[in-house]
């Protein structure tokens, strides 16, 4: 099977670091097809930028030449899994589900850990939309940038196991979730170090990914998800020829 996985900002060396964490966990016989917008932001922290992410995703798959079997959207809290099953036929995966979800199986409670504390709204948000704010105990800003990530990954572990700890403390929660599709492959030294179980969003949505095609479902297209109606859309897809669409 061939899973394409969306990097929601248009940074390639993020695109690459998820990608090689989404085949550090895919099964034999699966492909991974990393992806990166050809028009947006360098790094997704607040809601224009989330909303932009979600129209150049939906670009850049739909145009995608060649056929695939499901796609992971790799933002945490970012806009536009609702218009990718719309315009899809296999499944499609947001990271931010896919770790809340996997988290229910391993504890009680779950806290994520994401990047700056303006994004906890938007997190806190999409948790609520998904249904799967219950069994949240905290969402936690590790006061790390997105491109900082990368850029001082040392501080950026150490930032995230702070708050990870506290989480355990103070919140009782009993499982962590990475809030940052950027934070792809950090789990094992925070596991290490906090104690508890820590869901990678990538890692279990390809999982899951995987499952859905294996099982032969898809997103229903009865009602909610169903095509869009045929209709006059001016512009679109989107065409940016003078951008070279990468991979």
């Amino acid at each position: 099977m061939r899973i394409l996985v969306a990097n929601v900002n248009t940074t390639q060396s993020m695109t690459d670091s998820i990608a090689a964490q989404a085949r550090s966990i895919a099964g034999p016989g699966t492909e991974i097809v990393g992806v990166t917008p050809r028009f947006g932001a360098d790094s997704c922290e607040g809601n224009f930028e989330s909303y932009l992410a979600a129209i150049a995703v939906m670009d850049r798959v739909v145009n995608y030449p060649e056929p695939f079997d499901a796609v992971i959207q790799a933002g945490y809290g970012e806009h536009g899994r609702e218009g990718l099953q719309e315009l899809l036929d296999v499944p499609v995966v947001d990271i931010t589900e896919a770790a809340a979800s996997t988290a229910m199986f391993l504890g009680h409670k779950y806290s994520v850990v994401t990047t700056l504390d303006r994004a906890v709204p938007l997190i806190e948000d999409r948790l609520k939309l998904a249904g799967l704010d219950a069994r949240c105990a905290s969402v936690r800003a590790s006061g790390m940038a997105v491109l900082e990530l990368e850029e001082e990954p040392e501080r950026a572990v150490e930032a995230i196991i702070e708050q990870a700890l506290l989480a355990v403390r103070e919140d009782k929660a009993e499982v962590i979730v990475l809030g940052c599709g950027g934070m792809a492959g950090l789990d094992e030294q925070i596991r290490q170090r906090a104690g508890v179980p820590v869901v990678d969003g990538v890692a279990a949505a390809v999982t899951i990914a995987e499952s859905l095609v294996r099982m032969r479902l898809s997103t229903s297209k009865v009602r909610t998800y169903a095509t869009p109606r045929p209709k006059t859309v001016i512009g679109w897809p989107l065409v940016a020829a003078d951008v070279p669409a990468a991979q």
